[in-house]
């Protein structure tokens, strides 16, 4: 008597899904119709996002393009968001507000980085949905130690980024089932947060997870932090920027005086380093690296505000700052 085979077992339609719309075959889920100004309160949805991975891999990028502007700096050296970044982008009837956060540390245990450890923390204790960058098709232990930190209680979307750089796609579908198997992710977006298509599908996947109620924000505000802050993030990313790897990433900007006269802002601020032969480099050879870190700074900032800036830069040796917690804190650290 022969015996049948076994039927294979059903194919998990959940999963299916979502790599169905991962790979670019949208669904009719995805569809999201914005709704028609004005907005009944009780049609409005508001929460929080936030956007967690390791260092260097994009988050704020991310958050400057789903802002629409930039509110974080960028630079190819890791450890560069230091701060919890709130952007907030409000389209139809929802009102998202994002948050930023530093790559969590796992190398160096000084001041600074628990600081910046413990404001990831923080950051997915309390929010509504999580987007948990990668680069698509890759995942290693740094990924894997954030991806650990992560609560159970808060539904996380695995957004692959850089699929730009992915040549072949169809090497994704068997990425995105490993990484279904490592966490219930609720969704999977592999995108390019420089496609500005792909920022406005992501726009509608997160919707949903918003709770309906009140917007917290105006609808034309696009960050929480002040322009005081705002200032000395600036110069920092130009300072990354300009220096290069030669200079250690502790090095960090203080705003000594911030004043408003209408449109014009004075700003006065002290770049400190760790060493004299850090504060050479900062300064360079008859100032002019200095001179070009104030004026990208200040042309950043002017076409930030809509105003005219005037920028003084000064440059402090503060020996050991990020191995000193009280230090750190006086410096505008958690």
């Amino acid at each position: 008597m022969s015996q049948k085979t076994p039927a294979p077992p059903p194919a998990d339609a959940h999963l299916e899904a979502m790599l169905a719309r991962a790979l670019g075959k949208p669904t009719a889920a995805d569809a999201v119709e914005a709704p028609e100004a004005p907005h009944p309160e009780a049609d409005k949805r508001c929460g929080y996002v936030a956007i967690v991975g390791k260092p260097n891999v994009g988050k704020s990028t991310l958050l400057n393009a789903l802002v629409g502007q930039k509110v974080s700096i960028t630079s190819r050296k890791a450890q560069t968001t230091r701060h919890r970044i709130t952007g907030i982008r409000t389209e139809g009837a929802s009102q998202f507000i994002f948050v930023d956060t530093p790559g969590f540390q796992t190398r160096h245990g000084n001041a600074l980085n628990r600081s910046l450890n413990k404001t990831v923390l923080g950051a997915v204790t309390d929010v509504d949905l999580i987007l948990f960058v990668v680069e698509a098709g890759r995942f290693n232990l740094a990924d894997a130690k954030v991806l650990s930190l992560l609560p159970a209680s808060v539904p996380v979307i695995l957004l692959a980024n850089k699929l730009d750089e992915v040549h072949r796609r169809g090497d994704l579908a068997p990425w995105l089932r490993s990484m279904q198997e490592r966490h219930a992710f609720a969704e999977f977006v592999p995108m390019s947060a420089k496609a500005p298509k792909d920022i406005q599908r992501l726009f509608g996947i997160c919707e949903k997870y918003l709770p309906q109620q009140p917007w917290i924000h105006d609808a034309e505000e696009l960050t929480d932090r002040s322009e005081r802050f705002m200032a000395a993030e600036m110069v920092r990313e130009k300072l990354f920027r300009l220096t290069g790897d030669e200079l250690p990433y502790t090095s960090t900007v203080i705003i000594d005086r911030f004043e408003e006269e209408g449109q014009l802002r004075r700003i006065a601020a002290t770049i400190v380093v760790e060493r004299e032969g850090h504060k050479g480099m900062v300064i360079g050879d008859k100032g002019e690296k200095l001179k070009r870190i104030g004026t990208e700074a200040r042309m950043e900032l002017e076409k930030l505000w809509g105003g005219k800036v005037f920028l003084e830069l000064w440059v402090k040796v503060r020996s050991g700052w990020a191995d000193d917690d009280a230090r750190v804190r006086s410096f505008g650290y958690e």
